[in-house]
């Protein structure tokens, strides 16, 4: 099964962009702005940084079926973090893990292994849960781009794919 094997680095290096562009943008913020909020029904720039660099390491305890307590204690590990070096640091350590997770799979684990997270009824497979971790990363990674336009930041298309 080389396609799958081929599919997977594909969408974990698709992934590791994210990681790598998101990385370039939370170094550019500066630390008034952190509290910049464009609406008041929405996050505002530390809690969208810290939501998005705890994706990697957050999905995959859920993906691997930790509790619900387990999956808000390390919400509240990502919680605390307040400057760019560690959410970085953290996004990265993350990101590790779950590359190391989905590289460890068999291709038949990656494509029908199921695994449900605490607030589903159905299960999906690895290879589901892999291009879930892509989209959730790239919609918040846009909402973070986003605010940093609002805020007048000098960043374009490039600043994605650095």
């Amino acid at each position: 099964m080389h396609a799958v094997s081929v599919l997977r680095n594909e969408l974990l290096a698709e992934l590791e962009l994210g990681i790598r562009s998101m990385e370039g943008l939370l170094k550019k913020v500066e630390n008034k702005d952190w509290s910049y909020r464009p609406a008041e029904n929405m996050r505002n720039l530390g809690e969208l940084a810290r939501h998005t660099v705890s994706i990697p390491e957050v999905d995959l305890n859920l993906w691997q079926e930790k509790d619900e307590r387990t999956i808000r204690d390390l919400e509240s590990k990502y919680e605390k973090l307040e400057s760019a070096e560690e959410l970085i640091e953290a996004m990265n350590q993350g990101f590790q893990l779950f590359k190391t997770y989905m590289l460890s799979l068999s291709d038949e684990d990656f494509l029908t292994k199921k695994t449900k997270p605490f607030y589903l009824e159905e299960g999906e497979t690895q290879a589901h849960w892999l291009v879930e971790e892509v989209s959730h990363l790239f919609h918040h990674r846009a909402q973070f781009f986003n605010y940093l336009k609002q805020l007048g930041y000098d960043i374009n298309m490039f600043d994605l794919y650095a």
